[in-house]
């Protein structure tokens, strides 16, 4: 009995953290995520499952995609991922960062000589034609952060903890 009284209160708190998730967002932002939900809710019927996120990842080229990685985006959700689910996700993902450890590793293929360096053009280059491929604009908008010496490199180590803790010069 007390078990089913237990599991009732984690439902209402579950729901509870849920309700405010609308404010989190602007409704520009809220109505982006309602198209990518769209998106991916492949069936239409308003819950992400196994079968909408293999086609979502079919239509964008990716075919052998592993069932458990499937499932375990889907046990994010902690129950049917509807959209109220979904939105609470990507609250929960853009409201924190990355671990600054997990950036620093990021980074670590870049530097091969371990200097907490990366020369900014190369990367520049890099971000431009590699995966999401940034545009030129986006890569100076996103360097405009960076610490970035004389010579042209960019300070990553410094970088990270920017990203992570903020930056003194906006803040003030």
């Amino acid at each position: 009995m007390a078990s089913k009284k237990a599991s009732k209160k984690g439902q209402r708190g579950a729901q509870k953290s849920c309700s405010n998730v609308f404010s989190m967002f602007e409704q520009s932002q809220i109505q982006e995520f309602k198209e990518a939900f769209g998106c991916i809710d492949q069936d239409r019927d308003g819950v992400i499952k196994k079968q909408d996120l293999k086609e979502t990842y079919a239509q964008l080229g990716k075919l052998n995609v592993q069932d458990e990685e499937l499932e375990a985006m889907l046990n994010e959700g902690k129950g049917p991922i509807n959209f109220t689910v979904f939105l609470t996700l990507f609250g929960e993902k853009l409201n924190g960062t990355d671990p600054e450890d997990t950036i620093l590793a990021a980074f670590k293929p870049f530097d091969p000589k371990g200097t907490g360096f990366v020369n900014k053009d190369e990367f520049k280059r890099l971000l431009m034609n590699q995966a999401d491929k940034f545009t030129s604009e986006e890569v100076d908008q996103a360097f405009t952060l960076a610490p970035i010496d004389p010579a042209g490199n960019i300070d990553y180590k410094q970088l990270c903890y920017i990203i992570t803790h903020g930056d003194e010069k906006e803040e003030s």
